[in-house]
């Protein structure tokens, strides 16, 4: 059955979503057939090696940012999205991260006893597999088929926190359920910093929203056809796998998810979200210092005299009349 494209408004920021599959220029609506999105994916294994020697002995998506590391923010959102089948992606020196989510009673009691936030982790299940050694961002999502299987599932990357409103996974899940196309998140940077992202050729479908022509993995300034970066968050089918299962190395000589997906944007129609609410790149030194300003200016408890304080340094910074 197919209907003409109409679009409705969800909320505050949120995207004027079609209940449709864009294909050939044109909105189509597939009724049913298109399983609920559970599962997520974490990729974790990376080095860290921007924030050596901080990352000797402490993964950097424990990092805090203010009273929370760096991957709780994104869990948070995913718990938030209803996706609450994790699947982590680790390696030799993240035992870390598999500590922080598992809380021992001892742990809870003395936490409760000191009136401090027990944050409730019952409703999600982790799961943790290993990659043995650094073969790119494709490969350790490669490492997920088994445990995805024939469903179609989401992909979180720690490094970029996403402050909304809106959820910016639940707007991605919401999408990929009625219209069964693959999504990716973007958002715009400056021409000169496409280089260290994968950049998407699009045609504007509604607000917020893309349709997919094509993908380039870190493309040089004056190649890239566009400004639009892909983001850290993906909803895809579980297609991909066998994609990446024979994907050869590319950029930086690693096997890239981006590569994968392109091959599979010719034979089915993606869409990208473009996140209207606020990025930080947390694997950089200044975006981790920036995301840190941000939320401390906005904790409940923190931040009045926080805002204070930066207030009397600017104060002192000035020049005397």
């Amino acid at each position: 059955m197919r209907r003409e494209c109409r679009w409705r408004r969800t909320g505050r920021g949120a995207v004027r979503r079609p209940a449709h599959v864009l294909g050939g220029g044109t909105c189509r609506t597939y009724l049913g057939g298109v399983e609920r999105v559970r599962k997520i994916v974490v990729p974790v294994a990376g080095l860290g090696t921007r924030f050596w020697p901080a990352t000797a002995a402490l993964p950097k998506e424990m990092l805090p940012l203010v009273d929370r590391p760096v991957i709780e923010y994104g869990v948070s959102e995913a718990a938030e999205a209803g996706l609450t089948d994790l699947l982590l992606i680790t390696s030799r020196a993240k035992r870390a991260i598999e500590d922080h989510f598992d809380l021992p009673p001892e742990v809870a009691q003395a936490l409760q006893s000191r009136g401090l936030p027990l944050h409730d982790r019952e409703a999600l299940r982790f799961h943790f597999v290993r990659q043995n050694r650094p073969r790119g961002l494709g490969h350790a999502v490669g490492l997920a088929a088994e445990h995805v299987g024939d469903q179609p599932f989401a992909i979180l990357l720690p490094d970029d926190v996403l402050v909304g409103p809106p959820n910016c996974l639940a707007e991605m899940v919401r999408l990929y359920q009625e219209t069964g196309c693959p999504v990716l998140a973007v958002r715009r940077v400056p021409v000169a910093q496409v280089s260290a992202y994968g950049v998407i050729a699009a045609e504007p479908c509604g607000e917020h929203l893309y349709r997919v022509t094509d993908l380039v993995e870190k493309p040089a300034p004056e190649d890239a056809p566009s400004n639009l970066a892909v983001v850290g968050r993906y909803v895809l089918p579980p297609d991909v796998f066998g994609l990446l299962g024979e994907q050869e190395a590319g950029a930086g000589g690693e096997i890239q998810l981006t590569d994968a997906l392109r091959r599979l944007n010719r034979t089915r129609p993606f869409l990208a979200y473009e996140f209207p609410g606020r990025v930080f790149d947390t694997g950089s030194k200044l975006g981790f210092l920036q995301a840190t300003v941000e939320l401390a200016l906005e904790h409940p408890l923190l931040g009045p005299d926080f805002s204070a304080f930066l207030a009397g340094r600017q104060q002192a910074a000035a020049p005397a009349d």
